[in-house]
Order: C-alpha cells, then structure tokens, then sequence
C-alpha cells in the first residue's frame, strides 16, 4: 500500500485547524496522525471594519507557528502543504498582510478560496466514506462556518454549491453583542437575517431535493455533543451521530435562554465557542426547518480532509 503524508491547514473565521494525515488513494482511506485546533477569532470584527484586527493577525500568526511546528516534526515537504484561509480574509481590506505573515512563518502562501471552492473541499471531505454507507444520496451537505455557511448538493459529485454570508460570529456580532441573553426582537431579527441567506442559498442550490441532510464544523458537533449529553467531547460518539430537529431545537432554546456562565458551564462547549454558539444553533435550526429535514447527520469529517485530499490533486 502506497500512502501520501500530507499537511492541510484550514483557516476560518473563528479557529484554525491542522491535520496531519496518511492518504491512500487506491481505497480512499485517510489515517489522522495529528488533528488540532485553535480558536483564533481572526474574523474579529471584520463585518464592522472590513479589517483583521492586529490582535487577531498575532494569535493567528501565533497558532501558525505551532503548526509550523508540528509539521516540521512530521517532516512534510512544503510541496504536500495546503493552507486554505476563507470567509474573514476573503472580506479584509489587509488580506496581504496576513499573507505575508503565513507565508514567513509556513513557507507556503495562503490560498483564499472562493466560497464555491470552499464549499467543493467540505463536500468531499464529508462525503468521501459515505458512499454505500449510513445515509442514502444525494447528500444536502452544510459546513456551518463563523462568517459564512455553506451549501452543497451532490452525490459522488458537486450539483450545487452556495456560499452565504451566515455564521456563528457574523451573526453574533451583528445581533446579539453586548447582550448576557438575547432578546426575543434581537432574536427575531437574527432569524430574518438567516432567512435572507437562506433565500439566497436558494436561488443556486435546491433545498429540500436531498435524501439526507449531513452537517459539518464546530458549531454543528457542539450541538450534537449537547444534544447526546455527552459528559466531555467524544469526536468518536458525535462523528455519524443522528441528530432530530427536535433535539437541535431544545439545544437551540437552551442556549439562546442561557446566560454566558451557564452556556461556558456545559462542559462539551470548547471556551473559544461560548459566546457564538448560541446563534450557530439558531443557524443549525434555521437551515433543518427551511429544509424540511427530520434529523441531521453529524459529520467529524468536513473541509480539512477535502482539503488533505486536494493536495494529492
């Protein structure tokens, strides 16, 4: 068995992600040998300014070292490196800037992908096992981000695809800043926000054609994770889990009525989480009810690995 070790980094609104992978292309097979995150923020307040923060340009350079570092132990070529940065630096005005500094500190340049090419690399990296498996096709795949959500269609290729600019952060920042509880207009409007993306998903992806609704990224397996009463997070329990709309709409109650000390006191929500998760679910909710899905299934498995697959071409 001839295997590709490879490097993908995948830099997002709310944390960046490294997974160091062995790749098999004859059986499709992908073997984790290191799979991290670290919430960054780098999107911290880029829908007010259109700018990345300097702070937010130094924890992200920060956690780039660490991953410089770890790839470097691995010893991955630069040539087997792919680094994806999305929504917050598609939307800055100093992209350049956070280009130089990644490219200084991993040797490789930071490709900000489109929307459409950012939701191809999540629907790869969720569907790829999925063929013969738990669900039936097509596949309605959701990578639910912290500036942006995406939607593709398919089944084993891309029919549909729509970025949108919804996510747990933008959301947050743009609604429920500056308030412990949400209030029901704050809420209200948070909802019309949602359903103007939604329409918008809409006019390219059909939304309700899919056999089988699968959700992707941190806020949607947080919400399993609370949903399934997990004592601590079981990346194990919560990958391929089935999640009811009536469960993701419970956890959304319970969030959006809770206040920070009684959202950081559930112990599955990663710190870094806390404050956005709340308008993720009702994100999460949004897209179940537009849908008409019963249940969704939650993958562990999303943008990292498409783009781990990707480097292989």
């Amino acid at each position: 068995m001839t295997t590709t070790r490879v490097a993908a980094v995948d830099c997002g609104t709310n944390s960046i992600r490294l997974l160091i992978a062995e790749l098999d292309p004859e059986t499709g097979g992908i073997t984790d040998l290191d799979r991290r995150m670290i919430i960054v923020r780098l999107g911290q307040g880029v829908d007010r300014t259109g700018r990345l923060a300097p702070e937010a340009l130094e924890r992200t350079f920060a956690a780039c070292r660490e991953y410089a570092a770890v790839i470097g132990e691995h010893g991955i070529a630069p040539e087997h490196v792919r680094f994806v940065a999305t929504s917050a630096s598609r939307d800055a005005e100093n992209s350049a800037e956070f280009a130089v500094g990644v490219r200084e500190i991993l040797g490789v340049d930071p490709e900000v992908v489109t929307g459409d090419e950012e939701a191809r690399l999540s629907f790869t990296g969720a569907t790829r096992e999925l063929a013969g498996g738990p669900v039936a096709a097509p596949y309605l795949v959701f990578d639910l981000g912290g500036g942006s959500t995406e939607f593709v269609l398919g089944d084993g290729e891309v029919r549909h695809a729509r970025s949108v600019d919804i996510g747990c952060v933008r959301l947050t920042e743009r609604h429920f800043a500056g308030s412990e509880v949400p209030t029901l207009g704050q809420i209200s409007a948070a909802k019309a926000d949602i359903g103007k993306a939604l329409d918008l998903a809409a006019e390219e992806v059909p939304l309700t054609e899919a056999a089988s609704l699968v959700g992707l990224a941190g806020t949607v397996t947080t919400v399993a994770a609370v949903a399934l009463d997990l004592p601590s997070y079981d990346s194990e329990l919560v990958h391929h889990s089935r999640i009811s709309l009536e469960q993701v709409r419970e956890v959304t109650g319970r969030l959006l009525s809770a206040t920070h000390a009684e959202r950081a006191a559930i112990p599955v929500i990663h710190p870094g989480r806390v404050d956005v998760i709340a308008a993720g679910a009702l994100v999460m909710l949004s897209i179940m009810e537009r849908t008409g899905a019963t249940e969704v299934l939650v993958s562990e498995h999303d943008i990292l690995d498409g783009i781990a697959w990707s480097v292989l071409g």
